[in-house]
């Protein structure tokens, strides 16, 4: 038998595409506070959200509320602690990892060194002016981690990228303004010089060394 959705759920986003957005949008700002699916319940949520929509007074009493606020703080609060305890060991470690990946690095067939521990390999010279901090500039490049999954890529877009030399990490600075136009390098960027301590979630963790295959287009 043949429903008027045409087999369609009536729930399906694709029939109430406002209220899923204002529904993945809430999800979103949620994750991002620190909440887990695990946390509440559907009908709760639901109900919350319905009852201050249409301007009810709570179906909780204030010692209630108050009470589910404390909880939903501590709750917050721990996994807070944890997650900062555990960057921070992930920090560490990495550090250790990245600094003898680095040493090991230095050794290879063609690799080079500039300022701040930044190594270099040339791919290709080119014959073009230099770029100076204000400049800005168009290049190609792949960013890769160690382990060779890629994070980045303007060849994979499809599309070179522009920005200002001061707008980048420091690494990137360094580097383009000792390159010329029309040269392709590959740079090996340390931790302190790219992202450091903080990495750059989801895709770049903490102390991680940065691999990219960078080459100068143009100085716009």
């Amino acid at each position: 038998m043949t429903t008027p959705l045409h087999g369609q759920d009536a729930a399906s986003p694709v029939n109430d595409p406002v209220g899923y957005f204002l529904g993945f949008s809430v999800g979103q700002s949620l994750s991002q506070q620190g909440f887990q699916s695990t946390d509440f319940t559907n009908p709760g949520l639901q109900q919350g959200l319905g009852d201050a929509l249409s301007g009810k007074d709570p179906a909780l009493t204030d010692e209630q509320l108050a009470e589910a606020q404390g909880k939903i703080q501590a709750m917050l609060q721990k996994r807070q602690a944890a997650k900062n305890t555990e960057m921070r060991e992930a920090a560490a470690k990495n550090l250790v990892s990245s600094k003898d990946w680095m040493a090991k690095n230095a050794k290879a067939e063609g690799v080079q060194e500039l300022d701040k521990g930044i190594q270099y390999k040339v791919l290709t010279e080119g014959e073009g002016g230099s770029p100076t901090p204000s400049d800005v500039v168009r290049v190609h490049y792949t960013g890769k981690l160690t382990n060779g999954e890629v994070f980045d890529s303007s060849v994979q877009r499809g599309e070179p990228a522009e920005f200002p030399v001061n707008g980048v990490i420091q690494g990137w600075q360094l580097a383009l303004q000792k390159m010329k136009v029309g040269s392709k390098w590959m740079l090996y960027i340390p931790p302190e010089m790219g992202y450091g301590e903080r990495g750059s979630q989801p895709k770049i963790g903490p102390n991680e060394v940065l691999i990219f295959e960078v080459e100068l287009l143009e100085i716009l």
